[in-house]
């Protein structure tokens, strides 16, 4: 039986996040820069997504570059937001063809000028679909999201607009760049490490992890239908016992 017609469609996951690791790793495997698993790695993106949207998955999101990226080698950043930018340009259409709203969360400021416009071009041009949203964690880290979201309720807390008593867990959510998604009830990890490297903390607190040895350029969409077939055996009880649920 095709994996596809394995999965239970009353039963998936809303929100799917994926960290996309081991590109570089692929590439030097193959005698090849990084850079050329990164152009490898664009191609399982495209993959990946329309995968989901085959499926029916209405949200995922991907880990894309991290806070932490803009530490590597300046010639492998500039590679990689050449890249970003020329994806996003010639993958629009095929948003569009798919009818998947992109969307991008992180410190967005930090990007290159050129780069954040056509981000920003295609955020516009996608923003009336509706099949499935596409977010995309650029220069995104989750202690900087709960820090600036802390921030923002100090101020209101500051200017008497609310009270410490006032804070709860929907209005510190209601402030993260996340706000208006479901939290995601799978997260995928790539090229075997067994960590989430400071993404959406807060979000995945009842997720389920799903790990893979494949590395990102090798991740495809029979993979992708595996970690939710593999997600939908688990029992997801919420702190509840077996009877409960």
């Amino acid at each position: 039986m095709d994996l596809l017609d394995q999965i239970d469609k009353d039963k998936l996951p809303q929100h799917i996040a994926i960290i996309m690791d081991g590109n570089g790793r692929w590439a030097k495997e193959k005698g090849k820069l990084r850079v050329f698993g990164h152009h490898t790695g664009v191609v399982s993106v495209k993959d990946i997504v329309e995968a989901a949207v085959e499926v029916g998955i209405p949200y995922i999101t991907l880990y894309t570059f991290s806070t932490e990226n803009w530490n590597r080698p300046w010639l492998e950043i500039t590679a990689l937001m050449e890249l970003l930018v020329s994806t996003i340009s010639k993958e629009t259409k095929t948003l569009m063809k798919n009818n998947v709203r992109l969307n991008a969360i992180g410190d967005l400021k930090q990007l290159p000028d050129k780069c954040l416009k056509h981000l920003n071009e295609s955020i516009k041009k996608t923003s009336g679909n509706t099949k499935s949203t596409l977010t995309l964690a650029l220069s995104y880290s989750s202690r900087w999201e709960i820090t600036e979201a802390a921030k923002q309720l100090a101020t209101q807390v500051q200017q008497g607009i609310l009270k410490p008593e006032d804070i709860t867990e929907d209005l510190f959510a209601s402030k993260l760049t996340t706000a208006g998604m479901p939290d995601p009830e799978l997260m995928i990890r790539t090229s075997g490490e067994y960590r989430i490297s400071n993404y959406l903390l807060w979000q995945l607190a009842y997720a389920e992890f799903y790990f893979t040895d494949k590395l990102w350029p090798d991740f495809r969409r029979d993979d992708l239908f595996e970690a939710i077939i593999d997600y939908q055996k688990r029992e997801r009880r919420f702190g509840m016992t077996s009877d409960q649920v």
